[in-house]
């Protein structure tokens, strides 16, 4: 068990997923550890615990349709004992273009790549990544946690670039449509215009911009949260594997961390494959596959649509009074249920 597990107390409410002695007897022989002496043929699925360096260069070319990355910004920070410094942005801006100079080959003609940062690190993302690919937007969404400072605005959002790979490319605006309230309900003919009038509230689906603030960072009273200091949601991930993928796409991180991309992936029905340097992260990574077998759901998306934080009362209720359409975005309609036993909180 790792001392960051080890040192810490919890309240009996905390939900956060830890590693136990009997998941690292079972997990273990799940990851994916062995380097194959010459290139794979076809792509391998599951959690490899490993460098990608290394990986990168047995993988096979042109196999990937969306690749999520979010490297280490260019911040000091530790994960798990492993320590990233921060450099200057010229020095940050080389390593990153040799990152994805090694992982493109893997891409195909058509696949999507999103990449995540800072402020700080958003400046060498854009001119790396405009050297390999084509440039679309830039993804800013809102931070709701975060320190305050005395000298200096408070960081409260962090970026995602989207690219492809040419100007043929998935994007399924339907998929990912977020469910605002309307508060100034506008009608023609007595019938509402571009909205849905319901028992639970007023509501209008909209077409997602590239500003996000419905976003939560996992706490401790979130099913799917952990020890790792820069987990991303399964709600961020979910709107970005609808949008650039189909059913069976296939889902590459190379910096995975504690697994939300293939978890999300998994529950999305996309084929996935993630690399992790750290042990312990790895194998928070397939309990949370496990676990994606029994809890289909993924916090703040139902009914088809993303919803607004701080509204899981409207989604149960509507869920209870049969007003949704079952869906939750991947046919899973016996999964509906679990919805409500989350935590009252997004």
């Amino acid at each position: 068990m790792s001392s960051v597990q080890l040192s810490k107390q919890r309240s009996p409410r905390n939900r956060t997923i830890t590693i136990t002695k009997d998941d690292r007897i079972r997990l273990l022989p799940k990851l994916i550890t062995e380097l194959p002496k010459s290139p794979l043929k076809s792509m391998i699925q599951g959690t490899i615990h490993g460098d990608y360096n290394e990986w990168v260069r047995v993988l096979p070319f042109h196999k990937v349709d969306l690749l999520f990355l979010d490297p280490p910004y260019n911040l000091d920070k530790t994960f798990n004992g492993n320590r990233f410094s921060r450099q200057s942005v010229e020095a940050y801006t080389k390593w990153l273009d040799g990152v994805l100079e090694k992982i493109k080959p893997l891409l195909k003609p058509t696949a999507s790549i999103y990449i995540c940062g800072d402020w700080f690190s958003s400046t060498s993302i854009f001119e790396a990544a405009s050297k390999h690919f084509i440039v679309r937007n830039r993804i800013t969404w809102e931070r709701e946690k975060g320190r305050g400072a005395k000298s200096n605005w408070k960081n409260s959002s962090e970026d995602i670039w989207f690219c492809t790979m040419s100007d043929e490319y998935t994007f399924n605006v339907e998929a990912v449509k977020l469910r605002r309230k309307v508060i100034a309900p506008y009608k023609v003919d007595g019938k509402p215009k571009d909205w849905q009038e319901s028992a639970e509230g007023n509501y209008r689906d909209t077409h997602p911009s590239n500003i996000w603030t419905d976003i939560t960072i996992p706490f401790w009273s979130m099913p799917e949260n952990t020890d790792h200091p820069t987990q991303k949601s399964e709600k961020l991930l979910a709107k970005i594997i609808l949008a650039s993928t189909n059913q069976n796409d296939f889902v590459f991180d190379p910096f995975l961390g504690s697994g939300t991309t293939s978890v999300v992936a998994k529950k999305l029905q996309r084929q996935y494959l993630g690399i992790e340097l750290d042990q312990e992260y790895c194998l928070l990574a397939e309990k949370r596959l496990e676990l994606a077998d029994e809890i289909r759901t993924i916090q703040g998306f139902a009914d088809g649509v993303f919803w607004e934080r701080n509204t899981l009362a409207e989604q149960q209720s509507i869920f209870k009074n049969g007003n949704g359409n079952g869906s939750n975005g991947n046919n899973h309609q016996d999964s509906i249920p679990d919805l409500f036993s989350l935590i009252r909180h997004e």
